[in-house]
């Protein structure tokens, strides 16, 4: 799944905090050395100045990084630059198709001792692994479900959608493998393989009556929010934080029984990295409780695969609070989709989409 906002270009930190890091987690200098090269969306974590300061002092490894915009250019320069990067940020959904192809390496979780506390859900999610071995660490998390204008009551179905209470006061993200997803959810199916089609596509027309607004950017959402034109919504988790950490809006976040629809990003190493054993370091340091803690408190981050870093959040976090790792257990994660069942969930949405237009 892809949740754009997440990888918004941030402002680089004072060298003020780059004093206060601690950076006794990071290896010796004498562990490895020379370059690393980075594949990653621009803005997103790994490209952190003052995080590469901490990294290199520390190790001796310059990190560089070349950027795509798009998850299939991605697996474009990948393919056709063999050699080129030693990292690379993947969505789940990409990684079995890039461990199919062989673009990556087996992860040697011996060299990433801060992995031993990334939550085992994500770790043993399938599309990171193949026969038995993990191709990529699980780096962030997070998830589409409901929000809510606070005060209002906390539903506990995707049902709610469609309840009468809310005629013309819902808004849902125009995005469909989001609403499909959802649509399976409502009517008990796999999110990724749903087999009744038709049993999705009436639940997403069930919620016609109520219907006020498709929304597809985080910064047209906070508007409409705020203007009250809906007050209930199909939501990123991570932009529900923003809305009301940035933007001051009184909104809740809401995970019903059936669970979010989520996403899971990892890092991987190239089968062909020229310093793997650097790019493990780095991967180390990048799920590190100490980089994380200054990313989410400092700048804003989704949520952190490893609990150990989640939980080293300030207990009244946003971030943590959001993203409690019991919804790990509930949360249904997007998975790689063949293009023939890609097409039939575009095809649903359009349908719904022109019913909802009638």
């Amino acid at each position: 799944m892809t949740e754009l906002t997440r990888r918004n270009t941030m402002k680089l930190m004072s060298a003020a905090l780059i004093a206060g890091v601690s950076i006794s987690t990071l290896p010796r200098k004498a562990f490895s050395a020379g370059s690393i090269t980075v594949l990653n969306w621009q803005g997103y974590g790994t490209d952190e100045a003052w995080s590469l300061k901490v990294f290199t002092e520390k190790t001796g490894i310059t990190v560089v990084h070349d950027y795509y915009s798009s998850e299939s250019e991605m697996l474009t320069k990948m393919r056709t630059n063999p050699g080129a990067y030693d990292l690379v940020i993947l969505n789940a959904a990409r990684c079995a198709q890039a461990v199919a192809e062989d673009l990556l390496q087996p992860i040697d979780f011996s060299k990433v001792p801060n992995a031993s506390t990334v939550d085992e859900t994500l770790r043993a999610n399938p599309n990171f692994s193949k026969d038995g071995k993990g191709y990529a660490v699980p780096w962030v998390w997070g998830m589409t479900s409901l929000a809510i204008r606070e005060g209002m009551t906390v539903p506990d179905s995707y049902a709610v959608l469609a309840d009468p209470a809310y005629k013309g006061r819902v808004a849902m993200d125009d995005d469909a493998i989001i609403n499909v997803g959802v649509g399976a959810l409502m009517s008990g199916q796999d999110i990724n393989d749903p087999k009744d089609l038709a049993a999705v596509t009436a639940a997403l027309k069930s919620i016609k009556p109520n219907v006020k607004l498709l929304w597809s950017t985080e910064d047209q959402w906070n508007k409409s929010f705020a203007a009250k034109e809906f007050d209930l919504s199909l939501f990123w988790s991570g932009g529900s934080v923003r809305s009301k950490r940035v933007s001051k809006l009184p909104v809740q976040f809401v995970v019903p029984k059936e669970g979010g629809v989520g996403w899971v990003d990892g890092l991987g190493v190239p089968a062909s990295a020229p310093n793997p054993e650097g790019a493990l370091a780095f991967v180390n340091w990048m799920i590190d409780p100490i980089f994380y803690v200054e990313w989410a408190t400092k700048i804003g981050a989704p949520a952190s695969s490893n609990s150990a870093a989640l939980s080293a959040l300030p207990a009244d976090d946003l971030t943590r609070l959001v993203h409690k790792t019991e919804y790990l257990k509930t949360t249904s994660f997007v998975s790689g989709i063949p293009d023939d069942r890609r097409e039939a969930f575009n095809n649903i949405w359009q349908e719904v989409k022109a019913f909802y237009a009638e």
